[in-house]
């Protein structure tokens, strides 16, 4: 098996986290509940200043922080925004940031910001176009990228590629990580009709170096990737199956909607954690 992505770059599994959420800036910084690393979106972080600032500042005095964008824009038609990838690169030097990560999919059209995360075809065309891109990414930044893959409802015309190809070109070319959206996959899967272990098999596991977990809604004849529910079992599932072949992976509990307490977000992120060293002591007793 190729060495792996992390540990070509020295990243080392950081645990289970949360996101610093609005909900959370008074009460996270000051939680008493373990906790391994947060996840920021730099969007919310580009211009620092009173409380999200106060918030961030506590929470990297005492765990690792990872920026997760949703506006790079990286599948789009349009140069890359020179203003926004110097303040992200500010910002993942003030928190150093051992990696960061955005979603394989476009955002942006025509100078106006699509407030959604759209996927591309998935096409050799889009893998030569998205390739040098990731390249410039990483060259201005200067840190390890992950790319996520997104879910999406219907498929880009045009495409030539099934969606585990797509994202191996991808990463393989650019010569980045992955973060795997298992409860993506699991939603793509249910939606499109394929077999989300399968899918899983067919990705290049050695460049995955983070995972999101989140819930989704049930509608009559599709789910919905909301990110504001409890983890479903299914989902739990897909992430052992996961784990069991690329080890212990840091694990982010995700949720954007309808946030509950603090205190169930973490209680989530605690049964990843579980997960987690469950799987390291297999590996161990392995060994």
């Amino acid at each position: 098996m190729p060495v792996s992505y992390a540990r070509r770059h020295g990243l080392k599994p950081l645990g289970a986290g949360i996101g610093l959420r609005r909900e959370f800036y008074a009460r996270l910084p000051e939680t008493s509940r373990a906790l391994d690393w947060v996840e920021i979106i730099p969007e919310n972080f580009l211009t620092l200043g009173g409380r999200s600032q106060r918030a961030l500042d506590a929470c990297v005095e005492r765990w690792p922080a990872l920026p997760h964008g949703v506006a790079l824009n990286i599948g789009g038609p349009e140069p890359l925004d020179e203003d926004y990838l110097s303040r992200l690169k500010a910002l993942v030097e003030r928190v150093d940031a051992p990696f960061f990560s955005d979603h394989l999919c476009y955002s942006r059209l025509r100078g106006a910001y699509l407030h959604d995360l759209l996927p591309l075809p998935f096409s050799e065309e889009a893998v030569e176009h998205v390739v040098p891109r990731v390249r410039e990414v990483k060259e201005r930044v200067g840190r390890p990228f992950l790319l996520e893959n997104p879910s999406y409802y219907a498929r880009m015309p045009g495409g030539t590629l099934d969606e585990a190809a797509f994202l191996r070109h991808v990463a393989e070319e650019a010569d980045c990580g992955l973060l795997l959206d298992v409860n993506n996959v699991y939603v793509n899967a249910q939606n499109h009709g394929y077999d989300p272990r399968a899918f899983v098999d067919a990705l290049p596991l050695e460049r995955v170096v983070q995972i999101h977990l989140a819930g989704h809604e049930q509608q009559p004849d599709v789910l919905i990737d909301t990110h504001g529910a409890p983890v479903c079992d299914e989902v739990w599932s897909l992430y052992r199956y996961v784990l069991e072949r690329t080890g212990p992976v840091s694990t982010l509990m995700e949720w954007d909607q309808d946030i509950p307490s603090l205190e169930a977000v973490l209680d989530e992120a605690d049964r990843a954690r579980a997960v987690l060293a469950e799987i390291e002591l297999a590996r161990a007793v392995v060994r």
